[in-house]
């Protein structure tokens, strides 16, 4: 993917919407519609695939540096307690 010169530029609208998903984006956390809305402003626009590229590579270099540690079971459990009970209030 790379950002097609010939296109009219973006708004700033789209630009400010775009680079604030971009994180939604670089994780496959967004719908198909979205995805595809995404990606066609980045194919536009040179400066927000400068950004996406950036955040993709900051991505990258924290995952391979992180070592993968597992929650303690008692954060886990207080989690799933707090979710599950988010859900019974929501649900109310």
């Amino acid at each position: 993917m790379s950002p097609d010169r010939d296109l009219p530029p973006p708004s700033p609208v789209e630009c400010s919407e775009a680079l604030l998903r971009v994180f939604e984006y670089l994780d496959g956390e967004m719908g198909l519609e979205d995805q595809a809305k995404v990606r066609a402003h980045l194919d536009q626009c040179a400066e927000c695939f400068r950004q996406y590229d950036l955040d993709q590579m900051v991505k990258l270099v924290v995952k391979r540096s992180c070592a993968e540690v597992q929650a303690p079971v008692r954060l886990r459990s207080t989690i799933l307690t707090r979710l599950t009970l988010i859900q019974i209030e929501s649900t109310d």
